[in-house]
């Protein structure tokens, strides 16, 4: 496993649940707008990482209830499911980040049993995907890995990072489409200040995200806000 680092200890990243998020390195896509360039562009060998993590986790398995296995790309991993062994051996939870674009490897993984829940980060509408993702791909691989997550009987989310100056309005009604009744998320952009090319990029306004949310829960009913001060 290329593991890049590790938060030791994470209220947010495994839903209802104290946890410990890694991070691994390299991804198949150059989102402008992604805030983990070194990760994705420049992931540096860190050979003794994967043990030093699993030590951790042991050691403090009695406090934590999950692990977090994101990115980058986790699917990208060779031997991503003999991780996921190992963390489930402990008697820990695995949550699974994903941006979707290696749905083979993806439903490998859903029916390991390995994964008790995923989260896939849904770039863009369709339409506009390669835009949103900086290289070019094939569209139908993130839409067969939207339908094999919903089908999967896995806990799932999805969630879109609202970019205002790539994003639109109508942008988040068609993602909303492909999502139904599944949680999803609209997340607030935030400049880290270390981002792969996203120059001209804000987030929308808390009253932007409020009216946006009402048109996107017309049809998406379980959608909310994150990273929003909203009433």
């Amino acid at each position: 496993m290329n593991i890049q680092g590790y938060q030791k200890l994470t209220l947010l990243d495994f839903p209802g649940k104290v946890a410990c998020t890694v991070f691994t390195g390299g991804c198949n896509l150059r989102c402008p707008f992604c805030h983990n360039a070194g990760l994705v562009k420049n992931p540096c060998e860190f050979p003794n990482a994967e043990e030093e993590v699993l030590s951790y986790l042991t050691a403090r398995k009695s406090i934590l209830k999950g692990v977090c296995v994101t990115g980058g790309e986790p699917l990208l991993q060779p031997d991503l499911l003999p991780f996921l062994q190992k963390v489930k051996e402990l008697g820990l939870a695995v949550k699974l980040d994903t941006n979707g674009g290696l749905p083979q490897k993806l439903e490998t993984a859903l029916r390991s049993g390995l994964v008790d829940c995923v989260a896939m980060d849904i770039k863009s509408a369709p339409e506009t995907y390669e835009q949103a993702v900086g290289v070019p791909v094939n569209v139908n691989s993130f839409l067969e890995s939207i339908q094999l997550i919903k089908e999967s009987g896995v806990a799932h989310e999805f969630r879109t990072t609202a970019v205002k100056g790539l994003h639109n309005e109508a942008d988040f009604t068609e993602i909303a489409k492909l999502v139904g009744n599944s949680p999803y998320y609209l997340q607030k952009f935030t400049d880290s200040g270390n981002l792969i090319s996203g120059e001209g990029f804000s987030a929308f306004t808390d009253e932007e995200i409020t009216g946006i949310l009402a048109k996107v829960k017309q049809i998406a009913p379980n959608t909310s806000a994150r990273g929003y001060d909203l009433d």
